[in-house]
């Protein structure tokens, strides 16, 4: 299963870094699962939430003209406090450096203006047919997908 975990992107800076946010509601599937009595959302989809988040301004910046970009490596991550439903995780990515189709962040997910989690992350951004010339169409569809799906978390101001 696929995990959407950027509901709106609040702010783009260029080039430079992205606010994005995920309200955690009571209705997510894995919260059944991961603490029943203590609904809490996973250390590892708050890092998700880190990744898809800066992936969207490595698309805006490549002129989505890749159709993958994928978590390379993650590195000090940090915990903080437990996201809980009803909270909204609000994930600010840096921009650190920038090399080829390697993009490195620095991520920081708060709740409340309260530390949540933390992280350096590398992205890599490549094209399926990079790899094998008989995925380009794969990589057009993927494309029109997360431009479609970047159109309904947009801010505003960028409409």
């Amino acid at each position: 299963m696929k995990y959407y975990l950027v509901d709106r992107i609040e702010q783009i800076d260029p080039g430079k870094r992205i606010v994005a946010i995920k309200c955690l509601t009571a209705a997510e599937e894995y919260l059944a699962d991961h603490f029943p009595a203590f609904p809490v959302m996973p250390g590892v989809l708050m890092l998700e939430a880190c990744v898809q988040s800066a992936a969207w301004l490595v698309r805006l910046m490549t002129d989505w003209s890749v159709s993958m970009v994928v978590l390379r490596r993650a590195r000090n991550v940090r915990y903080a406090n437990f996201v809980s439903p009803g909270e909204t995780l609000r994930i600010e990515a840096q921009l650190v450096k920038q090399e080829g189709g390697i993009y490195s962040f620095s991520c920081a997910g708060t709740v409340e203006g309260q530390a949540a989690v933390g992280a350096k992350l590398d992205l890599e951004a490549f094209n399926l047919a990079d790899r094998d010339r008989r995925l380009a169409g794969a990589d057009a569809q993927i494309i029109a997908q997360m431009k479609q799906r970047f159109a309904l978390l947009r801010p505003l101001s960028e409409s």
